[in-house]
Order: structure tokens, then C-alpha cells, then sequence
């Protein structure tokens, strides 16, 4: 099984392009309205990034004008080593975005497993894998029975369930900005869900600290023999994050803005799915 060995460690990317019927969906917490122009923008840098900084090999589905959000691939799979475990949204009305990213998943010949509970809600942004163990968000998008899912799928890791208040999904303020080292944002709810990662888990991580939410999702990649990046928010849109972000030395660090998905419930991690397809043997 692939384990810390082998945590950040991948060779694609899936990635679906922005539609047009983004800049119609409603903004959460009194946001703007979604600039679709800047959006696009936001999504063309990402890419780029993916496929010329990480040297990922790029899957990039065409928009879907009927499925507004489906650009968040990152709520239609969790992905670990060689298993992709396709999702039940909570939204019936995202449920729809599943099918494409089925096929490409089984296009590259991952092992896909399907949630059968019709009692289930699951999004994979309330996943967050940190290559020793899965902690699961049980929040508006995901149940119980959603997380049962996940650990009926990863069999080899310990998975506990994390209450997340409000609307947030578990990854809307942390993620992992290492191997052993969880991004966290500052707010009582990032705080509470801390408390708790850290009293279910036996292994001890590092946490980076950050003063904005948002800024707790990153992505940390392996760059091969030449070291680790980190994506991270930049820092036009979080300045007092970017200092914390560059006391991680033996790090690249890699800004990007995704302040028009973010509109929408939307962070870094959740507009891909990365795959590791040169698995260790």
C-alpha cells in the first residue's frame, strides 16, 4: 500500500473548465457576484501551474454549462494510490458531475469504487488524507454514512470523523502543507476541528497556524529529487498568511488566487483531483 512514502507524490491532474453558468450561481456569506471573466483567468494560471511548476500531466474535461460548479472536481472523488472512490454530493443537483470523472478515472485504470448508500452524502472536499490516516468532515455535505463509505473504501487506514459547524466543508481551513505538517486556519470552528484531529489520531503532526481560514487549503506536491512545493492562496488575497507560509524553508512556494470559485464554497485543492499513477511497488 502506498503510505508516507509516498504522500504527495503524483503524476496528473483531472481539471474541468470553467462554464459560463458559473457567474449565475448565488454567492455564499453576502460575496460578490462570481466574475466570470476573472474566473477564467484564476483557473488558466491554476492550469498552468499544474502542468509547467508541478510538471503534472493535465486531464482537463470541457465545461459543462448544466453543471455550474462541476469546475470543483475535487467533490466527486477521493483518491489514494491506485483506489478512487467516486462520491455522492449532497447536492442532487451536482450528482451529475460524477459520470465524466468516472470514466476518466477508469480510463487510467484506477481501481473505482462507488458509494451504494442511498442514505450516504459524501464530498470529497471534506476529505483530508494526510498519508497516514483519513479524517473525514461530517458537515452539511457529508454524513456518517458518507464517511462509512470512505472506510469501507481505504480498508489499510484508521478514518475518524471530524464535526465541521456551519456551511464549511473540512478543507475550507485545513489541508496539508507536508507530510507530517496540516495547514489550519484560526477561527474557533478550524480550531475545535484541530482539537479533535489531534485527540483521534496516534501519530503527531505539526500544524501551521494560519490567521485566515481560506488559507489553511494548500496543496503540497513532490517535486522529485528536486524537493516539495506548496500551492498556497495568494497573497493579494491573504497577506498576513504569506509570512507563516515562509517559515517553511525547504519548501517552493507557489501563490494562486481562486477568489471567484471561493465565492462558492470553492478552495485550491478543490479544483483538482491528483493522481499518482507511478505507484511505489
Amino acid at each position: 500500500m502506498a503510505g508516507p512514502s509516498s504522500f504527495g507524490r503524483y503524476t496528473h491532474a483531472i481539471v474541468r473548465s470553467v462554464p459560463d453558468s458559473l457567474a449565475a450561481q448565488p454567492a455564499g456569506d453576502g460575496a460578490e457576484p462570481v466574475d466570470l471573466a476573472k474566473a477564467h483567468r484564476q483557473y488558466g494560471v491554476y492550469t498552468g501551474i499544474l502542468r509547467q511548476k508541478l510538471g503534472l500531466q493535465v486531464i482537463e474535461l470541457a465545461a459543462d454549462e448544466g453543471l455550474p460548479r462541476s469546475v470543483l472536481v475535487e467533490d466527486a472523488a477521493v483518491i489514494q494510490a491506485d483506489t478512487a472512490l467516486v462520491t455522492r454530493p449532497w447536492e442532487p443537483a451536482r450528482r451529475g458531475e460524477i459520470s465524466s470523472i468516472r470514466k476518466v478515472l477508469e480510463e487510467l485504470k484506477m481501481r473505482v469504487v462507488e458509494v451504494t448508500d442511498d442514505g450516504a452524502t459524501l464530498d470529497g472536499s471534506d476529505v483530508l488524507f494526510t498519508g497516514r490516516e483519513f479524517f473525514v468532515g461530517i458537515s452539511q455535505w457529508t454524513n456518517h454514512r458518507g464517511a462509512e463509505a470512505v472506510a469501507d473504501a481505504f480498508r489499510d487506514f484508521a478514518v475518524s470523523t471530524v464535526p465541521v459547524a456551519g456551511s464549511s466543508h473540512l478543507k475550507s481551513f485545513c489541508s496539508m502543507a507536508g507530510p507530517d505538517t496540516i495547514a489550519i486556519g484560526s477561527s474557533e470552528a478550524a480550531k475545535k476541528a484541530m482539537r479533535t484531529m489531534e485527540q483521534l489520531t496516534d501519530h503527531h503532526y505539526d500544524t501551521l497556524t494560519v490567521p485566515d481560514d481560506p488559507a489553511g487549503n494548500c496543496v503540497y506536491v513532490r517535486l522529485g529529487p528536486k524537493g516539495s512545493a506548496l500551492l498556497h492562496r495568494s497573497p493579494e488575497e491573504f497577506p498576513s498568511s504569506l509570512p507563516l507560509f515562509q517559515k517553511l524553508a525547504d519548501l517552493t512556494l507557489i501563490p494562486a488566487a481562486c477568489s471567484e470559485v471561493a465565492k462558492l464554497g470553492g478552495a485550491l485543492s478543490s479544483c483538482s483531483l491528483l493522481i499518482n499513477k507511478k505507484l511505489d511497488r
